[in-house]
């Protein structure tokens, strides 16, 4: 995992950051595989899930909930 941001109030996400569209799946895997292992020590599910990569056009919502968000989507 290549982030993860936590909330003061206890709400947290995972970041996966890949450079192109074919690790996608890869880093979702990776995101989903935490927030499963956290859930299972009894933690709250990540409140965000998502892949950061390189470059694209749009972002959005893999059916797994995963959100795929390319930078230059991001702004500035």
């Amino acid at each position: 995992m290549d982030l993860i941001v936590e909330m003061r109030d206890g709400t947290w996400g995972a970041f996966e950051v890949k450079l192109g569209a074919v690790q996608i799946d890869e880093g979702a895997a990776n995101v989903l595989r935490l927030d499963r292992k956290m859930s299972e020590r009894g933690q709250r599910p990540a409140s965000v899930k998502a892949v950061i990569v390189g470059v694209g056009s749009f972002a959005y919502r893999r059916d797994d909930g995963v959100q795929v968000i390319p930078l230059d989507t991001l702004g500035v």
